[in-house]
């Protein structure tokens, strides 16, 4: 199947997603052609899910980073919290960048069906996030109780907090599940950008790309829809949001 016809399988929920394997080689060139800095001065930490296919979907050019350094759990939420950012802080070279990837996935086979995939080896097709789909089915039959997170299933009661909180608004949308991943992501947007105001980077310069990555059938690859595309330069302290000149 050509890009352009996987792309427009995947437009249809996501009008501005394109591969993520573009969306690393734009975000290269922007690395080197603005900040003038090679890839190996970048040191990446990424938020989003634990889940395996993005490992095995996520494009090997993300390795001419430095790390990924880990900070997401079940849905891409930041559960290392502020002793990963911190730890992740003081990795980064003293002439290079921070470089934060974060965001919750959805899964769009290539049949259009939002929340599912087709995993490698598989002949039935899996939910994607089933996070976010679990905490969905939780939050229909009431089984959510506010306020209740607990030590055996901190990270999925989390996941169930932030969607309970939007209750009316999930389930009153058209898909209950796209909804919950707008939801989700602006938790960890939130999240985030809370961490990184309370560091002190050692570098040059914080690039932040909070986006929706979008997994699909194993044949299809992965899309991203970018959110945030910001970078603040540390020597003045001023953030410029980057989303209109390079839509990664």
């Amino acid at each position: 199947m050509l890009k352009k016809e996987k792309l427009e399988i995947i437009r249809k929920w996501y009008p501005n997603a394109i591969t993520t394997i573009d969306s690393v080689n734009m975000l290269i060139d922007f690395v080197e052609d603005e900040l003038l800095m090679e890839p190996s001065q970048i040191m990446l930490a990424d938020s989003i899910c634990s889940d395996d296919v993005i490992s095995i979907q996520y494009p090997a050019r993300a390795l001419d980073f430095l790390g990924p350094f880990k900070m997401g759990g079940l849905d891409g939420y930041p559960f290392t919290g502020l002793t990963g950012m911190s730890a992740f802080a003081s990795h980064v070279p003293d002439d290079g960048a921070v470089f934060v990837y974060y965001g919750p996935h959805i899964g769009i086979t290539k049949n259009g069906t939002l929340g599912e995939i087709n995993r490698v080896g598989q002949h039935k097709n899996t939910g994607c996030c089933g996070a976010a789909k679990g905490a969905i089915n939780k939050l229909i039959t009431d089984q959510i109780k506010p306020g209740v997170v607990t030590e055996l299933d901190y990270q999925m009661n989390t996941i169930e907090q932030i969607i309970y909180a939007e209750k009316e608004r999930i389930l009153g949308a058209a898909s209950p599940l796209y909804e919950a991943t707008e939801v989700i992501y602006d938790a960890i947007d939130k999240r985030i950008n809370e961490l990184v105001s309370l560091m002190t980077y050692k570098c040059k310069y914080v690039i932040l790309i909070g986006a929706i990555l979008i997994n699909s059938d194993s044949d299809m690859g992965s899309f991203t829809e970018t959110k945030r595309f910001d970078v603040i330069d540390l020597s003045s302290n001023v953030r410029k949001n980057m989303i209109g000149m390079y839509n990664l």
